[in-house]
């Protein structure tokens, strides 16, 4: 199946988009979504920091694909459902 992470924060309100957005696909997909607050991991702030919310997508046997920051694209989400 599936997987998705979203690196995020709790006062971000473009995290909360990005999700609900990505909530949106469900009807047409079958995925689960684990949002990880960055603020609690100084290596993931360091790497995220500024670009959250950052979405990873993850394929059974394939290696995690880094889809989209700031905002959902779209085209790319489609890309990796498709891919």
């Amino acid at each position: 199946m599936i997987s998705f992470i979203l690196y995020s924060r709790s006062y971000c309100h473009l995290c909360d988009d990005l999700l609900e957005q990505l909530q949106g696909y469900t009807p047409d997909f079958q995925f689960t979504v684990e949002v990880i607050d960055i603020d609690s991991d100084a290596e993931l702030v360091s790497l995220y920091d500024e670009l959250v919310p950052v979405l990873v997508g993850n394929k059974p046997g394939q290696p995690s694909q880094k889809i989209c920051h700031y905002y959902l694209d779209t085209t790319a989400l489609k890309a990796f459902f498709q891919g």
